[in-house]
């Protein structure tokens, strides 16, 4: 696979206070990378350090395959768009007037370039309004900051908190401007964010994060197999359990004495397949895990850092 960006040993230290820990993580081309964390576990440092705000103390990473300390850093970085926080807007200028100023810092001279940026993020009809951005709602704000971040056309984009007090139709249009860039663009996203929930409506991969340490990095297909509903499972025979029924194409996870089987099924025809198989069951459960009981078990029940 090809990667965007790699991190390996990260470290960042405040005096007394590590703020990050030997943080490993992997994102690679395409993919759209949900940061998972607790307010204060690394998630905005990681994000600062990676576009260049602040040096490491410790390990490093690779930006398209750059490492941060190369001569050249700075040229991967120009493949990179961030909103760090909050979006850096002019309050009172209209949003076209906002991307044109944008464009002057980064030395672009080209109209066409505004008006395409802003009907990219579903802004096109204020290309010619001159309301202020000020007067605007978050979610529009938050569109008008990621569409300001596009101008330099990345093929990779950082959002910290995108969600972040956004009503619930901001939400919606900040999730379907996420999922159309990655798919019409190409676009990779690390996107940090507290809200699971909404998180699940858009990744593919996930970091989770807590004290500044990468404690897992696990792919939808994988979460989806660990919560979701399932069927528990124990019998006075485990092993001949298991056997017969992987024998009968159940997708089968053992931890010991106990099987588990994500998904929905038909329990009649479960029940049907162990008693034609003859196997004595001492208990069955249906169960349903979800993404935040499963980050809070990881975590250690969400202690906020």
């Amino acid at each position: 696979m090809e990667y965007v960006l790699r991190t390996y040993g990260l470290t960042k230290r405040y005096k007394q206070h590590l703020a990050v820990n030997e943080a490993n993580m992997n994102i690679g081309r395409g993919e759209i990378y949900g940061f998972v964390g607790e307010n204060g576990s690394g998630k905005t440092t990681i994000i600062r350090l990676i576009t260049g705000l602040i040096r490491p103390n410790g390990g490093g990473f690779e930006l398209f395959g750059v490492p941060h300390d190369h001569k050249d850093i700075g040229l991967a970085r120009r493949k990179l768009g961030a909103i760090v926080e909050t979006p850096s807007l002019y309050r009172n200028m209209s949003a076209a007037d906002n991307l044109r100023m944008q464009c002057d810092l980064m030395g672009i001279r080209d109209e066409q370039r505004v008006l395409e940026t802003l009907k990219s993020v579903g802004l096109g009809e204020l290309y010619t309004d001159k309301k202020h951005a000020g007067d605007f709602s978050l979610g529009m704000r938050q569109r008008l900051g990621i569409a300001m971040a596009l101008l330099s056309e990345p093929e990779f984009l950082i959002l910290d908190e995108p969600m972040n007090g956004l009503d619930p139709a901001g939400i919606v249009e900040v999730r379907e401007l996420i999922l159309r860039l990655n798919r019409e663009k190409g676009i990779t996203f690390l996107i940090s964010s507290h809200i699971l929930t909404e998180l699940a409506l858009v990744a593919n991969k996930y970091g989770i994060i807590s004290k500044g340490h990468i404690i897992q990095e696990i792919t939808s297909q994988q979460l989806h197999e660990i919560c979701g509903k399932a069927v528990v499972l124990r019998g006075e025979d485990a092993d001949g359990l298991y056997t017969l029924l992987c024998e009968k194409g159940y997708s089968v996870q053992r931890d010991g004495n106990v099987l588990r089987i994500p998904g929905e099924m038909d329990l009649n025809g479960l029940l049907e397949t162990l008693v034609t198989g003859g196997q004595k069951l001492l208990s069955i459960n249906c169960t349903e895990t979800g993404f935040e009981e499963y980050y809070l078990s990881l975590v250690g029940g969400g202690r906020r850092g």
